[in-house]
């Protein structure tokens, strides 16, 4: 049986800004957002399409 990990392209990144409170959110459609709350970067990430895409 294959996990539902393995079989789903979708990848959604949140990356640490060293030196700071602020994180990145980066969509699989290449979309970007900055923030200081990990609630809303992952809120916006779970939003597409319905975000601004590049």
């Amino acid at each position: 049986m294959t996990s539902p990990a393995t079989t789903d392209a979708t990848v959604y990144r949140v990356v640490w800004q060293p030196g700071s409170d602020t994180l990145v959110g980066v969509c699989h459609c290449g979309a970007e957002r900055d923030a200081d709350d990990p609630i809303e970067v992952w809120q916006w990430l779970l939003s597409h399409p319905d975000h601004d895409q590049p």
